[in-house]
């Protein structure tokens, strides 16, 4: 997608992460918030656009209050979700969307703060965003080929990314 990026592992400080000078971060899935490593810091410590994806939604969802249950139907499986906000990182996807997701755990109360972007029938927050802050969460997966557009997420997150510097530069 010619879009920079590094694979960093979640042991990485937070210091280190800031030593790179990130445009953004995104956080991607795994296991358990348990083994989720130094997450939340990165959640709370940094000032750059930040993506949630599965686990990395959650890990939103909780550094900033919401909260994490198993889901009512435990699946990975391709779904339907229904845009109720397009916002900039649903940009392009129209009113709904098949998307590939792994329901184990997922966010069973937004944040406050949160808008939820996306709901479907079995999660009501297949995706939200904090009000004020370039911070994005969904709970299913951009980066399989089954996701129909999962390319554009990182698109649309690449174009935050690069507004959010291009505001912060000046200032």
């Amino acid at each position: 997608m010619k879009i920079p990026s590094e694979l960093v592992p979640n042991t990485t400080t937070i210091e280190e992460i800031k030593e790179k000078e990130p445009l953004g971060l995104i956080l991607g899935g795994g296991p358990s918030i348990e083994r989720s490593g130094n997450s939340m810091s990165y959640v709370e410590g940094l000032d750059v656009p930040i993506l949630g994806i599965c686990l990395g939604h959650q890990i939103i969802a909780k550094a900033y209050g919401g909260e994490i249950g198993a889901a009512g139907i435990e699946s990975y499986a391709l779904i339907k979700i229904n845009i109720l906000n397009e916002n900039e990182i649903l940009k392009g996807f129209g009113e709904n969307a098949n998307v590939w997701a792994s329901h184990k755990d997922e966010v069973t109360k937004p944040p406050k703060n949160f808008e939820v972007l996306a709901s479907s029938s079995i999660c009501g927050v297949e995706a939200m965003k904090h009000e004020t802050k370039p911070i994005y969460g969904i709970q299913f997966h951009p980066e399989v080929h089954h996701t129909e557009n999962g390319s554009k997420i990182f698109e649309n997150f690449y174009e935050i990314c690069k507004e959010f510097q291009k505001s912060t530069n000046m200032s």
